[in-house]
């Protein structure tokens, strides 16, 4: 069990007595937070192995395509090979499809055109719309061949704290959340979900903005600035500091513990007062045996 600066989670054990004890070994989990909201792909699935895959077979064949215009008149277009790893954490990780073709390009000096809002996106078209629709295809694709993977230690968690009584949610920017949790066995593990289907209905802004986490919180009828938000996103951890979260737990999947922690603060305010805690935790899971060196309170102080 980890121990974070402001002990978000502590083990119990029920008092004994000559008249009472448990027949079996008890381990209660007991929080002071309200809720826990988790992002699925990385912290829950590990299906951001499957994304960073699927993203890359669109990008590479994006990249060296002739139509790819500059986003600025006579600027250049990197088309060198996109990086699954640092790329897709930088631009893609968390973000609706649509946001994470606009974001990479932009970062290489390129751009598509939008479809017009009466279109409907099909796969192929040279859109930012119909190349969205493309990576989805390549994910399916891969989510066929390779299927679901959990990690077992954040499954674990969220089973402890169902046992303890504390509302479980979860906030993923996949259209295809109903998909993956029936292919992983999850279907029935959230108290509510949110995700990129139930965003686009309700015309939610994705991340880095904090609309998602904010809606999860609001159908699970806890406040924001009592409840956790567990992330491994760049743009998820953004999310929940925007959001006021009490508590904001980045998961260092890729050794990506130092993009994190730039993460929170270049969201964060001026005041310590506003100050969301994060913590970047190792992996294999969300809750390692020891803690790592609690620096996020000297990142506040620095804003």
């Amino acid at each position: 069990m980890n121990v974070l600066p402001t002990a978000p989670f502590t083990a119990s054990m029920p008092r004994i007595t000559e008249d009472h004890a448990p027949s079996a070994p008890v381990d209660v989990l007991r929080t002071r937070y309200s809720a826990v909201i988790f992002d699925m792909d990385g912290v829950v699935t590990d299906t951001a192995s499957v994304h960073a895959r699927a993203w890359q077979q669109l990008f590479d064949a994006i990249l060296v395509d002739e139509r790819l215009e500059p986003s600025e008149p006579g600027g250049e277009i990197d088309r060198s090979p996109f990086d699954p790893l640092g790329e897709y954490r930088t631009y893609v990780d968390g973000r609706r499809r649509e946001d994470g073709v606009r974001a990479l390009l932009a970062a290489r000096g390129a751009m598509l055109p939008e479809a017009r809002n009466d279109e409907e996106p099909k796969a192929g078209d040279w859109t930012v719309q119909g190349q969205a629709a493309t990576k989805d295809g390549f994910f399916h694709a891969e989510l066929k061949e390779h299927g679901v993977r959990i990690f077992p230690r954040t499954v674990d968690l969220i089973k402890r704290l169902q046992t303890a009584g504390v509302p479980v949610g979860l906030v993923t920017a996949s259209r295809n959340s109903g998909v993956v949790l029936a292919a992983a066995g999850l279907s029935e593990m959230f108290d509510e979900i949110v995700d990129g289907n139930m965003a686009a209905q309700q015309n939610l802004p994705g991340k880095p903005a904090p609309d998602t986490f904010l809606e999860c919180a609001r159908l699970l009828n806890v406040p924001a600035d009592n409840s956790v938000v567990v992330e491994d996103a760049v743009a998820g951890v953004q999310a929940g500091v925007a959001g006021g979260f009490g508590l904001v737990v980045g998961i260092n999947r890729d050794s990506a513990r130092d993009r994190l922690y730039r993460a929170a603060r270049t969201s964060c305010s001026t005041t310590w007062e506003s100050w969301t805690s994060v913590h970047c935790a190792m992996t294999p899971g969300p809750w390692p045996s020891r803690a790592s060196t609690p620096r996020t309170n000297r990142a506040a102080k620095r804003c």
